[in-house]
């Protein structure tokens, strides 16, 4: 058998755009023949998926997958929302939530060589890559782990385009579902007040005092008119002091707390959400085709 050289395996990695262990393993399967390694990695699909990683996947699926006291959030995209309602990448992205709550991984790099039966998560990326012919992409993941007396609580919206998980400290499945509906639907930032960090209050303090005293207000009121502005902002960006989305006279924590419940911690997902899409002019794409 011929010894496969690191020069041949960045030859074949240049020529065809594959991960360097795929490389490797067509060499040695060929031989060392270059020819004939492109021509196995072209027959398992996988120089055509590679020719697909420069493009844009701002599409897809967020999945919430529960198991116990284990959960996992992911997102796993795709070129174009049609190719997200296919079946086989909504398959794929059940087992891949599947194997990341089975297995919490710790960095995306251990996620992508988790197996799902005979080959790696990785591997069926790289394959349905090749038979569907879109970018497909396991962008995010997050492992979250509960106690006993604490619940999770979880909703995707319009099939998984936004996914919410929250955790309860007591309550129910029931209320943390609701909670759950309310952060994909308000998108909060924080989970309460103190999580703001302290000097962006101090900043939104220093706007809002500038704002009253522009405003003419007399000097004496002007605290307890920033306070309450500064609690307004509070109420927008904090989860436990937002506006109960299904009961607006009451917050989320006053909801939570007349389940008997606390809130712990929430996840929200919005498919794309911080990629930058490419901007298609139909015009021009008709021009183009026309010369």
């Amino acid at each position: 058998m011929a010894k496969i050289t690191a020069a041949q395996v960045k030859e074949l990695r240049d020529k065809t755009s594959v991960g360097m262990m795929d490389a490797k393993k067509a060499l040695v399967a060929a031989d060392g023949n270059m020819q004939e390694a492109i021509d196995k990695l072209r027959e398992k699909g996988i120089a055509k998926a590679a020719k697909k990683s420069g493009n844009v996947a701002a599409e897809g699926l967020t999945h919430i997958e529960i198991s116990g006291n284990k959960a996992a959030i992911i997102e796993v995209n795709s070129e174009t929302d049609f190719v997200s309602s296919n079946d086989k990448f909504i398959n794929l992205v059940n087992s891949i939530g599947k194997a990341i709550v089975e297995n919490e991984p710790k960095t995306m790099d251990e996620a992508l060589e988790l197996k799902m039966g005979d080959q790696t998560i990785n591997e069926a990326i790289t394959g349905l890559t090749a038979v569907i012919g879109e970018k497909i992409s396991l962008r995010r993941f997050e492992v979250l782990d509960k106690t006993d007396s604490q619940v999770f609580g979880s909703y995707l919206h319009n099939g998984g385009l936004i996914g919410a998980i929250v955790t309860l400290e007591g309550a129910d499945e029931a209320t943390a579902k609701d909670v759950a509906m309310h952060v994909a639907a308000i998108n909060p930032e924080f989970m309460d007040r103190d999580q703001v960090p302290a000097d962006r209050l101090e900043h939104e303090k220093a706007i809002f005092t500038e704002e009253t005293k522009a405003e003419g207000k007399p000097e004496k009121i002007i605290p307890r008119i920033v306070e309450g502005r500064l609690n307004k902002f509070l109420s927008e960006i904090s989860l436990a002091d937002q506006e109960f989305v299904k009961d607006s006279d009451m917050t989320v924590q006053q909801f939570v707390e007349s389940k008997n419940g606390k809130l712990v911690s929430f996840v929200r997902y919005e498919v794309g959400e911080g990629i930058e899409k490419k901007q298609e002019d139909f015009a021009e794409e008709v021009k183009n085709q026309m010369k």
